[in-house]
């Protein structure tokens, strides 16, 4: 599953991605993740799943998903406590729930 986490500077987001992948490595789910600025995601569409937005930049939304959502990419903004309290464990849920319905 190819996921990306878009956000402004990409320091707290860098930290959650470390967070996810850990708890995906403890369920062995595979997740490939990156937090990545917003005007980089036209380089990384091919086979992308799903891109998370920072709550920070959570303005980007409607710009990100009526550009990804056509070619079948869910979007969605980061649960915003999940995000301050650098829960890796509900950010997957929230993937994969957005993923998989």
């Amino acid at each position: 599953m190819k996921i990306r986490l878009v956000c402004s500077a990409g320091m707290s987001t860098s930290m959650l991605v470390k967070k996810v992948r850990e708890e995906a490595e403890k369920e062995s789910f595979d997740i490939d993740i990156e937090a990545i600025a917003e005007n980089q995601l036209k380089n990384e569409k091919e086979g992308l799943d799903a891109v998370l937005i920072g709550p920070q930049v959570r303005y980007l939304e409607s710009k990100i998903k009526s550009a990804l959502e056509p070619e079948g990419i869910k979007v969605d903004v980061i649960n915003q406590m999940a995000y301050g309290m650098m829960d890796g464990k509900k950010v997957l849920e929230q993937i994969k729930s957005l993923v998989h319905g």
